[in-house]
């Protein structure tokens, strides 16, 4: 059956058909991506058995009213054509992911865009990202996570080059290991059809200064300094990939403590516009540093020799769009605080690497692990998220307070700002370790801990009220989509 946004319930269906939408805006460019998904149910839950592009918006520079503020008005007609070259309307669109990152972030900046898609919030997933979230939605919609995911063991590290910043992600068993963040990018410095410069980014003034370079706006900047300006960002990023010692001048453009990674790094992948000139595909320029940036980070890379893959998108590497369904979970493997916890709606999912194959688990490493998952979702430290624990073992009570205790140290900010602890468990050990929490360890805060329920990285979760006549809460949950080799377009 064809599924359509307003007043339809997709409960019942085994055969669900939803358009959807993914709205990339960011500092330097915004895009958007149509689809069509197909989703099959499974038991109990839906999957996507298929997935197709129906319409690739244009690549725009993203405008601005003044240096920081993005332009609205413009931002808004953009969309708007967008929609019309689709042959859509926004009442046909089923649901989406809205990813905002950089200068999109900033509060006059995402009410904006919030008020462009206010029609569709309810159906919309936002997702405001910032560097080690977007390192994270850049690594898996390049493709570089799922290559890391083979029989022998495989490290890739994808690159995603953008206007402003460069994003490592570490991949290991198609998971992302860790992320970093550095000021390298194709339009720390634009110029327009006169050569005279238009936008300066502090990176570029202090590469600018290690080169000697006078760099004004409205005024020129020569091409050979451009070069120059060019080959000293892709040393200083190589520094960087190489994942080794990194030079004074290195160390001043990383946003992020660099990726821990000690092992052996198998592959490079690339992403992000850049890449587009790393790859050949694009040869056009759009007044800044994208062509001579790409081609001096493809020289490094070779020089490497470290097989390059091909990513599955470059710039567009971020989500397709959102894609829904629905699990029901028993009511015999839930523990609710109170049955007024619920609903809880639109709650991140963080997947710590918790390590539960271990005879003896020590409650630091669950704590590390937690925090690390969340901290990579770049929430603020009073958000309510959801973690989502993969069970192994068996549930001793040593090993129930090992986990509970790492758990509660690595949520106290949560805990602290009043918001509930939820636990999302893959096998039946939901109750149980909602049980242990309150019971053992005294926690008096919001508890939600349910079990039978498989989450990703990237999915977002509405727990609905108590049904009475089950004991069972409904459990939405909203996965972002990434493209992948073989889509139809």
């Amino acid at each position: 059956m064809r599924f359509s946004a307003v007043d339809r319930d997709i409960i019942g269906d085994d055969h669900i058909e939803l358009t959807s939408v993914g709205v990339d805006i960011g500092s330097s460019t915004s895009h958007l991506v149509f689809s069509h998904l197909v989703l099959e149910r499974e038991g109990e839950r839906y999957v996507m058995v298929e997935r197709s592009i129906l319409h690739e918006s244009d690549i725009l520079l993203t405008p601005y009213s003044d240096p920081t503020t993005i332009d609205g008005k413009t931002l808004g007609e953009f969309i708007e054509r967008q929609y019309e070259s689709a042959e859509l309307t926004r009442d046909q669109v089923d649901t989406g992911a809205l990813i905002l990152t950089g200068t999109a972030l900033m509060r006059e900046n995402s009410r904006t865009i919030a008020d462009l898609f206010a029609e569709e919030a309810g159906r919309f997933v936002a997702v405001s990202a910032g560097d080690r979230l977007e390192a994270s939605l850049a690594a898996h919609g390049s493709g570089a996570a799922k290559a890391s995911d083979s029989d022998e063991p495989r490290a890739v590290l994808n690159v995603d080059i953008g206007g402003g910043t460069t994003k490592l992600a570490l991949c290991l068993n198609g998971r992302v290991f860790d992320v970093a963040a550095v000021d390298v990018g194709a339009r720390l410095v634009a110029l327009d059809k006169a050569g005279n410069v238009t936008r300066i980014e502090d990176a570029a003034r202090l590469v600018a200064k290690h080169l000697d370079i006078s760099l004004e706006l409205g005024k020129p900047l020569a091409g050979e300094d451009l070069k120059r300006m060019a080959g000293y960002l892709a040393d200083k990023l190589f520094e960087v990939v190489k994942l080794g010692e990194l030079s004074p001048g290195a160390k001043e453009l990383m946003r992020t403590p660099n990726v821990d990674y000690h092992g052996k790094v198998d592959a490079l992948m690339f992403s992000g516009g850049v890449s587009e000139f790393i790859y050949g595909h694009q040869t056009y320029t759009f007044g800044d540093m994208g062509d001579i940036l790409g081609g001096e980070i493809r020289k490094k890379a070779q020089e490497t020799g470290l097989p390059l893959l091909e990513p599955v998108a470059g710039i567009r590497a971020t989500v397709v769009g959102a894609s829904q369904h629905t699990v029901q979970v028993s009511g015999n493997t839930i523990y609710l605080s109170s049955p007024d916890i619920v609903p809880v709606r639109n709650v991140p999912v963080a997947r710590p690497h918790l390590g539960l194959s271990a005879d003896n688990i020590e409650p630091e490493g669950i704590t590390k692990a937690v925090r690390t998952a969340v901290d990579r979702l770049d929430l603020p430290a009073d958000n309510c998220v959801a973690l989502a624990i993969e069970w192994h073992g068996s549930a001793t009570f040593g090993r129930l307070d090992a986990i509970s205790r790492g758990i509660v140290a690595a949520q106290e900010a949560q805990m602290a700002a009043g918001q509930p602890l939820v636990l999302i468990c893959d096998s039946d050990v939901g109750g149980l370790l909602g049980l242990h929490l309150r019971e053992e360890l005294g926690h008096t805060g919001g508890l939600v801990s349910i079990d039978g329920v498989e989450l990703s990285e990237f999915d977002y979760i509405d727990i609905g009220n108590l049904i009475p006549a089950s004991g069972a809460t409904p459990v939405v949950i909203k996965s972002l989509v990434f493209p992948h080799h073989g889509e139809k377009s």
